[in-house]
């Protein structure tokens, strides 16, 4: 089979037996508009409310891009510091993994005391949630450095400079780069969270995770989906420009760019 064909044709097969299936379950079994609204209704809504969608998802996309970038630096900084000694290793990487098992939801009030409500507590919870996977697949890089290679910097005599920035760092780019994939994902999640449970109206109308609260309580399913739709391209975005990153940065010279398909 060819790679266009698998890449293109099988997913949209896919997708027109799922909007299929849809259908099905919506006049086949007789499941009423407010449990399950068509794709046509979906749409509709999402163009009567597309001003409301668009300023929301601006408002929302600032929150996770805010959290994001915050958890890209800090995350990177914090596993050169972890990475980079085994002491500090020991010292501090069972209590990152505590407070990454710590739920985030119970982290809220304690955000709104610190932060307060609206963009700043939204950026906290975005970088909360984004953060971990990036000090965790950094850090992992940075010690999966080749060790013939680690002995022959420490053989020409090298610094711990020399080779932290000269061997590791390279050496952990792609495991970096997977970690802000996976952060990508979970920022515009973040941010939505974050509107739910700490943010308000205010900033032109706020974010998606208040038009989930609005259309809830209004019971207007079909704008509800249309807004999980927004939410959805929303992290398309996200994880399509670090894909690119991911790719500029790697293409010319990582092996999982020069192996052609299989």
């Amino acid at each position: 089979m060819k790679p266009a064909v698998r890449l293109w044709v099988l997913p949209a097969l896919t997708g027109l037996g799922l909007i299929g299936l849809w259908y099905f379950t919506r006049y086949g079994v007789g499941v009423s508009e407010w449990l399950l609204p068509t794709p046509g209704e979906i749409l509709r809504a999402a163009w009567t409310e597309r001003v409301r969608l668009l300023v929301a998802a601006g408002n929302t996309a600032l929150g996770a891009l805010g959290g994001f970038a915050a958890a890209a630096g800090v995350g990177l900084f914090m596993a050169l510091v972890v990475g980079g000694s085994r002491s500090l290793r020991a010292s501090l990487y069972p209590w990152l993994l505590m407070l990454q098992m710590t739920p985030v939801i119970v982290l809220t009030p304690i955000v709104v005391l610190w932060v307060g409500p609206g963009l700043p507590g939204i950026i906290t919870v975005t970088f909360l949630i984004s953060f971990f996977p990036i000090v965790v697949n950094t850090t992992q890089g940075l010690l999966s450095a080749d060790a013939n290679m680690v002995d022959l910097f420490r053989m020409g005599n090298a610094t711990r400079l020399q080779e932290v920035l000269l061997l590791r760092v390279p050496a952990a780019m792609p495991y970096y780069l997977a970690g802000l994939r996976i952060a990508a994902t979970l920022a515009p999640i973040g941010a939505i969270f974050g509107e739910y449970l700490v943010g308000n109206s205010a900033g032109r109308g706020g974010g998606l995770g208040f038009l989930v609260y609005v259309y809830n309580t209004q019971i207007r399913i079909p704008a509800l989906f249309a807004t999980a739709l927004t939410s959805c391209l929303l992290g398309f975005i996200f994880v399509a420009a670090v894909s690119w990153l991911n790719w500029a940065a790697l293409h010319q010279w990582h092996d999982s760019f020069e192996r052609k398909d299989r």
